[in-house]
């Protein structure tokens, strides 16, 4: 027999984006069910070390701390379930979901929280290094190669930006990109090329990320001249792969709006999608920040604008019955 789950407040997603919305959603009373997706806990779960999520002072484990907010939202009355999302019904409220296994989640209001995940090369040694010197998110753990030489793969706006951020931290940053020019804005280039502390290799490809001995991380990168077939080394501490993003919203097209890179289209300083009680917040809305702590604070605020939509539709329906 087919499960059927109503609740006030569904939550797709289970990131700091989702789970901070539970936690708000649960104490406003909204008993909310968190579906937790395919990665419970998100991107976190497969970071280690978070030195730049408020209030810690000494380095934290990002498992951990997606543990620790699980367990909040549970505490405060939200309820997690394993489950993924696979057919959704947004025509009408109640919002009508189905999960994988043909569980039904009937609900007054939906909250979207699947978050984006990072490209990668799909090259040798790429995930091997992870955590040991390649990386996605050079504002992420940039800190960590203070004094240190990097590199950044990738030349739109995302890399560009990347390699200038990685200049408070290393005076010799280096953007790897396998043409000839630059597909980020013109405004971006020349802030780069102007820059006196990074270099620019064209027209190389990468071939492998290359580790030192035991546990040393990455030396190097191996490339490939796109023109020449020329193989070469690039001595490095740190990689970042820098080409882009894809936000988590597949489910959805054709039910919301969705910009032109497939992102959640919310409101100007809010979470309100285009289809009134559903709500946007953390990575597969925000395509320019891209934080935990903003996930978090986007999914304080879903949760904060479904309980007004709920106060709002509740005061209209007893009007309504009054008259």
């Amino acid at each position: 027999m087919t499960a059927t789950h109503s609740t006030r407040m569904l939550i797709i997603g289970s990131g700091p984006a989702g789970l901070s919305a539970a936690i708000y959603g649960a104490r406003a009373g909204m008993a909310p069910i968190v579906v937790q997706g395919i990665q419970p806990g998100g991107q976190l779960t497969i970071t280690t070390d978070v030195e730049n999520y408020p209030g810690f002072r000494e380095v934290i484990q990002g498992p951990w701390l997606m543990e620790e907010m699980r367990a909040q939202a549970e505490h405060v009355g939200a309820t997690m379930v394993w489950d993924m999302i696979s057919e959704i019904d947004l025509s009408e409220r109640p919002f009508r979901l189905k999960g994988d296994g043909g569980t039904v989640y009937v609900a007054d209001t939906l909250i979207i929280a699947t978050g984006a995940q990072a490209k990668w090369l799909g090259v040798e040694g790429e995930m091997e290094l992870g955590g040991k010197g390649v990386s996605a998110c050079a504002t992420c753990d940039g800190f960590f190669y203070r004094g240190k030489k990097v590199a950044v793969i990738g030349g739109g706006n995302t890399a560009v930006e990347e390699a200038l951020y990685l200049t408070n931290h290393s005076h010799d940053v280096t953007l790897i990109h396998r043409r000839d020019s630059l597909r980020a804005e013109k405004i971006l280039q020349e802030r780069l090329f102007a820059h006196p502390n990074i270099k620019v290799l064209w027209n190389q490809q990468v071939e492998r990320f290359v580790g030192g001995e035991g546990n040393a991380g990455l030396v190097a990168i191996e490339l490939k001249d796109t023109v020449t077939g020329a193989v070469s080394q690039l001595e490095t501490d740190g990689g970042f792969v820098a080409i882009g993003h894809s936000p988590s919203t597949e489910l959805f097209r054709g039910h919301l709006e969705l910009d032109e890179d497939g992102y959640l289209i919310v409101e100007k300083g809010g979470t309100r999608t285009n289809v009134p009680g559903v709500f946007g917040c953390g990575d597969v809305a925000d395509k320019v920040y891209r934080q935990a702590v903003t996930a978090a604070g986007m999914g304080c605020m879903a949760a904060l604008d479904a309980e007004r939509f709920l106060a709002e539709a509740d005061f209209e329906a007893r009007v309504t019955v009054d008259a």
